[in-house]
């Protein structure tokens, strides 16, 4: 007997077709839609070219530079500390695309109507691809708020900060073009608590904005060590104060900032985050002395949304393979994405990533007229609001998209693993979801005219009743101020729903608009997948399903 005949033991079928090299973009009917709504439309050629980016190289980068973890190298070979990062040249790519596309500068550049929702729309183009990368992009990005508080400052770093240049040299800021900027607050015995932080601020000389001061002191976390700048607070004789911390100093020695170790992080694999200590480290004073919270706010705000469109980014990676999976796999001699219960399931997942993608860029467009009093009010609440919301139902939603897989997936061939290890650091960054819900409240109670802006958003119902029901039910849940600490998350959780389905009722799509409503507003169960009868699953299914295969 010939057994070289069994070598091939069985031949493979009833597997999907590869979705490598897909433009992320034009398989998503939904970002088109809403990134036009929201004044994006003449960045459409622009995003569309980062979508084919981002289903090609960049997804190909990013399972390699998780698969090859930054490296802490403390000393050089001779014994000098160098306290450096080394990275996969994968991650460097992501990095260096983001940049040279204007993920950290664009809407400052280019400020227009669209403009942070074309920024967002490519972010959460690249998000799908690495997320990881999105740390130093986004604190880059985010940097400039506060950065303009400190004019001396801004004009000397604020062109290489908005330069669409990566420069991943350790070298100092005056031998770049581009630079990136991070961020680093929270200590070991504070954490959220930033005012319990101990480092301390020394005047150089003159003491005030815009001064030099040396920092002694410690930081639990501190993203992206690599960065060439990073915005921290420190303890001066008036209280918090926030200052800008390089890696380098002027004359190009290194600064006395020490990293301890890397943190072994649940996900976000691809980016370092560290422990470090300041002993002597130089850094300038930005914004007013005793106002490092208000002062470093400025970038917080820009992260927090930034957690937005990463997590719904997550959201639909996540459902785009388990929508492409269904539509190809067969059970029993049928289609699972034929088979009612599948289907209940795939546009349940389709409806969260939807209404998180809306929510998002309809911040967005918030962000694009800060100059307009009731945006402005509404970009104060809903950061905290789909901060909190979409980063908490991501894991979920993953987790159940990758159980459409079944084992598929489940194994880290497949992005499924790294997308729902990444979906935690959403939630907790920036501040977890019970510093969001505080937060709301804080934006509610302090500042006058957001509780009116939030109603006038909302309207009546958009005529309907469903809706106009939940509307009337969160005016007198705001009237009953007994317990509102205790009923906090409650009442974000109901004022995101509230927005979402005012906006997907807008956009006109009545099969989405009444699954949502239905769904969410009304008694539907708690896991994905408990979608009331009567709705059109068929046609919210297609709608997210990536076509042409």
């Amino acid at each position: 007997m010939n057994l070289h005949q069994f070598a091939e033991t069985h031949e493979v079928t009833n597997q999907p077709p590869s979705l490598d090299g897909t433009n992320l973009y034009r398989i998503d009917l939904p970002l088109q839609e809403w990134s036009r709504r929201f004044d994006a439309g003449w960045a459409e050629s622009r995003i569309d070219a980062y979508g084919a980016l981002a289903g090609g190289p960049l997804m190909e980068a990013g399972f390699a530079a998780n698969q090859n973890k930054p490296v802490f190298i403390s000393h050089d070979r001779y014994g000098h500390r160098i306290d450096l990062v080394e990275f996969h040249p994968a991650y460097h790519e992501l990095m260096r695309t983001a940049v040279e596309h204007g993920l950290t500068g664009l809407p400052w550049t280019d400020p227009q109507p669209g403009a942070h929702v074309a920024r967002a729309s490519m972010t959460y183009l690249h998000s799908q691809a690495e997320a990881g990368s999105g740390c130093p992009l986004t604190m880059t990005f985010a940097s400039v708020p506060a950065m303009r508080l400190q004019p001396d400052l801004a004009e000397q770093w604020l062109p290489k900060i908005l330069a669409t240049q990566y420069d991943s040299r350790n070298v100092g800021m005056a031998h770049k073009a581009g630079v990136t900027i991070g961020m680093a607050m929270t200590e070991k015995q504070g954490g959220t608590d930033v005012r319990a932080n101990t480092t301390k601020a020394y005047p150089v000389g003159a003491s005030g904005p815009g001064q030099a001061y040396e920092l002694v002191g410690h930081k639990w976390f501190c993203s992206a060590p690599m960065c060439d700048a990073f915005l921290t607070l420190a303890q001066t004789d008036k209280g918090l104060t926030c200052f800008l911390l390089p890696r380098h100093r002027p004359d190009d020695t290194r600064n006395q900032f020490y990293i301890q170790r890397l943190k072994n992080k649940l996900g976000n694999w691809s980016n370092a985050s560290s422990e470090v200590e300041f002993r002597g480290a130089l850094a300038w004073m930005v914004g007013e002395e005793g106002r490092g919270v208000p002062t470093i706010i400025e970038m917080v705000a820009m992260t927090r949304f930034d957690c937005m469109v990463g997590s719904s980014a997550l959201m639909r990676q996540a459902l785009t393979q388990a929508s492409h999976h269904c539509a190809h796999r067969k059970v029993g001699g049928k289609l699972l994405s034929e088979q009612p219960l599948m289907q209940n399931v795939l546009a349940d997942l389709a409806l969260e990533s939807e209404a998180a993608l809306a929510l998002s860029l309809r911040m967005g467009r918030a962000l694009d007229h800060l100059d307009d009093e009731h945006e402005a009010k509404f970009a104060r609440l809903v950061t905290a609001v789909g901060k909190y919301w979409i980063c908490k139902r991501a894991p979920a939603m993953i987790n159940e998209a990758a159980e459409c897989m079944g084992g598929a997936g489940y194994v880290e061939e497949s992005i499924l693993p790294r997308l729902y290890r990444e979906a935690p650091v959403n939630s907790t960054w920036e501040g977890s979801g019970n510093v969001q819900c505080l937060d709301v409240l804080r934006a509610l109670s302090k500042e006058p005219g957001v509780l009116d802006v939030l109603f006038g958003e909302l309207g009546d119902g958009h005529g309907d009743k469903r809706l106009a029901a939940h509307i009337s039910q969160l005016q007198a849940a705001f009237k009953d101020p007994a317990d509102i600490q205790y009923r906090a998350r409650q009442l974000t959780e109901d004022i995101a729903l509230g927005l979402q389905a005012k906006l997907l009722l807008e956009a006109g799509n009545a099969a989405v608009s009444d699954a949502f409503i239905v769904s969410r507003l009304g008694s539907a169960g708690r896991v994905y997948g408990t979608l009331p009868r009567g709705l059109e699953v068929e046609a919210i299914v297609a709608r997210s399903t990536p076509q042409g295969f």
